[in-house]
């Protein structure tokens, strides 16, 4: 296949999304790239879909050192299988490096119809949670959401996919970059960027037969996410792909005898402490039996009731992403301080929420967030550009640091004023 286009999109996630939609407007050809499936309402939501669309099943995508990494290859990417947190991320550290989103943070937010979860959508699960953290001294607020609690039927399942349609995903983004100036095809990986005399021409890769496919354009725009940018980039020559961030994670759960948290809003509430956050949460089934030793799931399945929360951490850039798709994470000294004092909270709030003690255990380290592996001031500029002219990254990969918090409202902003930046810098208009 042979094609030639202005500017090529490779990812329809957050990032890619969000650039398709703010340049539509300008008229240029834009081919979108997305390497995963489109999927229905119908097949998401449930934990066998979920095996489709998850990188090797939310199981076996982790690194050398065995942790866990989710992310999926799919139309909207990762935004369909996220729990639909509205939070500011990173705000002040960008400010630092000169880079003021405050703009597009108050327009993403005003789009999204982000609101904090209504109390009516508090449920006796959270309610117990949010009751024993006042006690203890660790009060939690309703979470910021970009949910249509209208829609919402509160099923818990988010990170599943959102059957409703109650939460917003990329793929809303992409519907409104719809046009006849706007096309997309699933199922291609691009494996590298095609670079003449210092200038991005196009990109080359596979189709879903194994088809060789070149297709040129004056504008590249890797938007793969924090994995996959990274692994195009070092195969198109350039030097990318460490100081990996995860955001790393541990849910700590416990039984008992008259609440749980089925059915109810995933991280409907959040407690933010230096360096971490806790927040309620249970995983689904198929994640708790990867996750935990087998004698201590059998121990806490036997019992219906069960309370959760999840510690996540802003944890130290120390990781690898190479070539070949291998990950490297080291956790260090300081993650594993904030990871166990985080833990030692929950489990005091688990206990006064209701939980035995002798039930409760944690889960292992996981990150669901990757980042940091093509990061502003190391890999591109404040332009979101590369070394190479004309080659551009906009997902979490750019961003510098570790945000410790659900990066999708970040992420949304930085992708808006890269947009606006392309289209003055280029004369796109």
């Amino acid at each position: 296949m042979k094609n030639k286009t202005d500017i090529i999109i490779v990812g329809s996630g957050i990032g890619g999304a969000t650039v398709a939609k703010e340049l539509v407007k300008t008229g240029k050809k834009i081919l979108i790239l997305e390497k995963g499936q489109p999927f229905s309402l119908r097949e998401i939501g449930s934990e066998l879909q979920a095996c489709k669309f998850y990188d090797k099943s939310g199981f076996w995508s982790r690194s050398k050192e065995g942790i866990y990494c989710y992310r999926a290859i799919m139309l909207g990417g990762t935004s369909v299988i996220s729990c639909g947190n509205g939070v500011r991320s990173l705000e002040k550290e960008f400010k630092k490096i000169g880079i003021d989103l405050t703009k597009e943070f108050i327009e993403v937010e005003k789009e999204l119809s982000i609101t904090s979860v209504p109390y009516k959508f508090i449920g006796p699960g959270t309610a117990a949670i949010m009751k024993s953290a006042e006690r203890l001294g660790f009060g939690m607020k309703p979470m910021p959401k970009f949910i249509n609690f209208k829609k919402c039927i509160s099923c818990g399942n988010c990170v599943l996919g959102c059957r409703t349609d109650a939460k917003w995903t990329a793929l809303k983004y992409l519907k409104a970059a719809k046009g006849k100036n706007v096309s997309l095809l699933n199922d291609i990986n691009v494996t590298r960027v095609l670079i003449s005399r210092g200038r991005a021409i196009g990109i080359e890769g596979y189709g879903k037969k194994g088809e060789k496919i070149r297709i040129s354009a004056d504008i590249v725009i890797l938007a793969a996410g924090g994995i996959g940018t990274p692994i195009i980039l070092q195969n198109s020559g350039l030097r990318a792909g460490r100081q990996l961030f995860l955001d790393l994670f541990t849910v700590t759960v416990g039984v008992t005898k008259d609440v749980s948290l089925n059915n109810e809003v995933p991280m409907a509430a959040v407690n933010h402490q230096k360096g971490f956050v806790l927040s309620p949460f249970m995983d689904c089934v198929s994640a708790l039996a990867s996750t935990l030793v087998l004698r201590y799931l059998l121990r806490v399945m036997q019992k219906k009731h069960m309370l959760g929360i999840m510690v996540k951490i802003k944890d130290d850039s120390l990781g690898m992403i190479f070539k070949d798709g291998t990950i490297e994470k080291t956790i260090t000294r300081n993650d594993l301080s904030k990871l166990k004092k985080g833990e030692n909270i929950a489990r005091k709030i688990l206990i006064g929420a209701g939980a035995d003690p002798k039930t409760i255990v944690t889960t292992k380290v996981r990150g669901a967030h990757p980042g940091g592996t093509a990061a502003i001031g190391e890999v591109v500029d404040k332009n979101l550009q590369t070394s190479v002219k004309g080659l551009f990254v906009c997902d979490a990969s750019v961003l510098p640091q570790s945000p410790g918090l659900p990066p999708i409202v970040t992420i949304i902003a930085l992708a808006k004023r890269f947009s606006r930046q392309l289209i003055s810098n280029y004369k796109l208009k």
